[in-house]
């Protein structure tokens, strides 16, 4: 056994034997990985192996492609084929209008990642699956690529492609301790000796724990028993000709597909199970879990009236394994948080379908520092300290109970939550908030009318309309007030901290005491990292703040390139702050009356300021900046003085009209700005110039990713970043959504709402660069249809800045 590795995989499942393969693919072939007994020995060689096309998100999509790809690559390998029945074509049933709304979103969405589905109507269904009913069924979205493919033959076929490069696998050698060097390189320990790498992977599947509890970490897995049935020959099958397409049903739970001339029938019952919370026995490996049919008889009644067939078939075979899950279902494929040179590719639910794209991705990271993809949906960085075992095993119970339902529009389902709450929680559901969710925090998307009032959730306009309406009326023409929990915001002290960051962000950092400016940082491809508020405080420190979900994100950035001598020191106050906003024409007024020892005054207290001030007698750092367009203050307020404040602020408001506002409110203001959304506008596949944000970059000095950023820039946009109304009240865009011109794909949307201040169906995105100058005529794909829309000016709402100026 070698010594010493570049990098060590340690799991021989699809995620390790993936990860492995690419690494050589990328370059990395002084690689090894270590299984602690047979590859494919954990889910893997029990999984049902479906293999679809199907994603929430176009890098979902990308990544299977991937797969698909690859797999029709090994399958023909005339050296080591492995079965794998591609183009077989799955159906995704429809039983209501919503499934048809939201599978035409996933039909644009894919279709942007070149990737075509179809809608199908129950006649359709029927043709191409002869067994099914289509008793209450609309339709569904049709994916000719879908099929299956054997597990363990593709992890083998991986493998063998690994050592050809040069990578080396050892067998039956359990991992017992991870060592972190002062170096940052890793000791590998296992039974048949030591390993020094320079990086390491957590491949452990639903031992990720265990191996993670060796470098003193805890990964948000948890386990599901998912049971899964074989039957005996149908008659109906044998004598068709042809394989039947895969079914998954989001009404009856269930998922089927042909084996031999028989059917797999996998069930997702709400009275589900987790596994292993406990520990796992050391000893269970190519092993299952006691078969359980009793908890799945409602799921079955389902799915035999969607199969009639099912009715006369025998039961060959009974599958009860476990699968792993993460809180929000999509897997943890990236760095590990707070730990250099590790990485981790768990959380597989759809490991094999998937695996192939994971491990293509995760290798990229390893070898490049990024993928071809932005992979914040997968970057294990997405979940905080709240996303432990017990809060993922409440979610991978309503995620299981869910599995063929998609998340509507704003949908934020309910296990365990509140996760995370700021001391005026409560107070603000007194108040009738509706409360999203932001890195387990809860924050007020709306404001109900009515303790009983419900949103439809829609990929339709829908009846919180008015209610956004009326509360961006309060904060145009009055004052409205806004809690925003969880800001992600570090301190940054020392005497090099001025040059240190001027270093690390493109654009011009303000030095002036008392000021507040916005940077972007950039990784060293030359794209966007990230984007950060920087407020110098009168007294020097400095506050780094940034979307609430970039909190272990940004801190991975900053920590990675902290000068070594200690000069800059960062302290972690996200936990220890909440902002209200104050924001509208009277919003000086109001905080003149709660904090009358501050000039808020526009002379004394002009636009990106920032002063220490007492809301009555609670303490806040107050910066004049603002995320609606109207005149605005953050306050930022020690939570042991948040109710204090808020009180104080709420009692002065009463007499100008101040309302409270949300989420929902904020993204229409911000939309009719052009101000951006990190992750969603701000991603790591463009550049700042790309992005519309040439005038934040400084070439003049010297920053991470500059050499990059010249180069591409000499080479012209691959996209460029756009402003779009679209002529529709109808409904509005979503992420992912295409823009056409002529049926042709030349963009996708980013981000969407309505603009009730322009009275507009706004939307960003990024386009072509020829379709990119004002005035441009294209087409945006909502719900199935092609909505015409234009190119606008960036910023439609107070072109001038005269209103946040005040």
């Amino acid at each position: 056994m070698k010594s010493h590795a570049e990098v060590v995989v340690i799991g021989g499942g699809i995620g390790g034997c993936s990860t492995l393969y690419h690494l050589t693919q990328e370059g990395i072939t002084d690689c090894v990985l270590i299984e602690r007994d047979e590859l494919t020995s954990g889910t893997t060689w029990h999984s049902a192996a479906q293999v679809t096309n199907f994603g929430g998100t176009q890098t979902m999509v990308g990544l299977k492609s991937h797969s698909i790809r690859l797999y029709k690559e090994l399958a023909a390998d005339p050296e080591y084929p492995i079965n794998y029945h591609q183009d077989t074509g799955g159906l995704r049933l429809a039983s209501k209008q919503d499934h048809i709304d939201g599978y035409h979103h996933f039909i644009s969405l894919a279709k942007g990642m070149g990737v075509d589905f179809e809608l199908i109507d129950a006649v359709e269904c029927k043709r191409r699956h002869p067994l099914i009913s289509t008793e209450n069924l609309l339709g569904a979205l049709w994916d000719p690529m879908d099929g299956d493919i054997d597990p363990a033959q593709l992890c083998q076929a991986l493998a063998q492609r690994a050592r050809k490069a040069g990578a080396e696998i050892y067998r039956f050698n359990p991992v017992v301790g991870l060592v972190q060097k002062p170096d940052q390189s890793w000791i590998v320990q296992t039974k048949n000796g030591d390993i020094h790498c320079e990086k390491i992977v957590n491949a452990g599947g639903y031992r990720c724990n265990e191996l993670s509890a060796m470098m003193g970490v805890e990964h948000p897995v948890a386990s599901m028993e998912h049971q899964y049935m074989l039957t005996e020959p149908i008659a109906e099958i044998e004598t068709l000709g042809f394989r039947v397409p895969l079914i998954r049903c989001p009404t009856d739970d269930f998922y089927s597909r042909q084996e031999k001339n028989g059917l797999l029938v996998g069930f997702y019952e709400q009275g589900c199970k987790t596994w292993g919370l406990d520990g796992i026995d050391p000893n269970f490996t190519m092993a299952l879990c006691p078969d359980d049919l009793d908890r799945v008889v409602d799921v079955m009644d389902g799915a035999f009236k969607r199969l009639p067939c099912l009715t006369e078939a025998g039961i060959h075979t009974i599958i009860n394994g476990p699968i792993t899950y993460t809180p929000d279902g999509l897997p943890l494929v990236g760095p590990i948080p707070g730990k250099r040179n590790a990485y981790c590719i768990t959380g597989l639910r759809a490991g094999l379908g998937e695996g192939g794209g994971h491990g293509w991705l995760l290798a990229q990271i390893i070898a490049h520092g990024e993928a071809c993809y932005d992979t914040w949906c997968i970057d294990p960085r997405r979940f905080s300290r709240y996303a432990n075992v017990e809060y993922t095993a409440l979610k991978a119970v309503e995620d299981y109970q869910n599995e063929f339902r998609f998340h509507m529009p704003h949908e934020h389902r309910p296990a365990g939550r509140p996760a995370k709450t700021t001391p005026l929680t409560e107070t603000l559901a007194e108040m009738n908030a509706e409360f999203g969710v932001v890195n387990g925090w809860e924050r007020a998307a709306f404001y109900k009318p009515s303790a009983d009032f419900v949103e439809t959730h829609s990929f339709r306009f829908n009846n919180t309309f008015k209610i956004v309406a009326d509360e961006i009326n309060a904060v145009q023409n009055g004052v409205g007030i806004m809690e925003v929990s969880g800001f992600n915001r570090y301190e940054i002290t020392g005497d090099n901290a001025q040059d240190w960051l001027d270093g690390i962000v493109c654009s011009r950092l303000t030095r002036k005491l008392g000021k507040v400016g916005l940077c972007y940082l950039l990784n060293e491809l030359g794209n966007i990292k990230g984007e950060a508020t920087i407020a110098n405080l009168a007294d020097g420190r400095i506050w780094y703040g940034s979307a609430a979900a970039a909190e272990y994100h940004d801190m991975d950035w900053l920590t990675k390139h902290l000068p070594a001598d200690g000069s800059v020191r960062l302290e972690i106050l996200t936990n220890d702050y909440t902002i209200l906003v104050v924001a509208g024409p009277k919003s000086r007024q109001v905080l003149s009356k709660a904090a009358p020892r501050t000039d808020w005054s526009k002379e004394a207290f002009p636009w990106l300021s920032v002063r220490r001030t007492f809301i009555g007698n609670a303490e806040a750092i107050a910066m004049s900046v603002s995320f609606s367009g109207e005149l605005a203050w953050e306050l930022h307020i020690p939570n042991a003085q948040l109710r204090r404040a808020f009180s104080v602020l709420w009692e002065a408001g009463k007499g100008f009209g101040m309302k409270p506002f949300g989420l929902y409110a904020t993204e229409s203001m911000r939309l009719e700005k052009g101000y951006r959304h990190w992750k969603a506008d701000l991603v790591t596949e463009y550049n700042p110039f790309e992005s519309a944000l040439d005038r934040f970059v400084r070439l003049d000095k010297s920053f991470i990713g500059k050499d990059a950023l010249l180069k591409m820039h000499n080479t012209g946009p691959r996209k460029r970043f756009v402003s779009m109304v679209v002529d529709t009240d109808l409904a509005p865009a979503h992420p992912g959504d295409s823009i056409v011109v002529d049926e042709r794909v030349v963009g996708t949307v980013t981000s969407a709402a309505w603009g009730h201040r322009v009275g507009k169906n706004l939307a960003m995105g990024f386009v072509e660069p020829e379709f990119s100058a004002i005035g441009t005529n294209i087409g945006i794909e909502i719900i199935g249809r092609t909505f015409p829309a234009s190119i606008c000016e960036e910023v439609l709402y107070d072109p001038e800045y005269q209103r946040v100026r005040g």
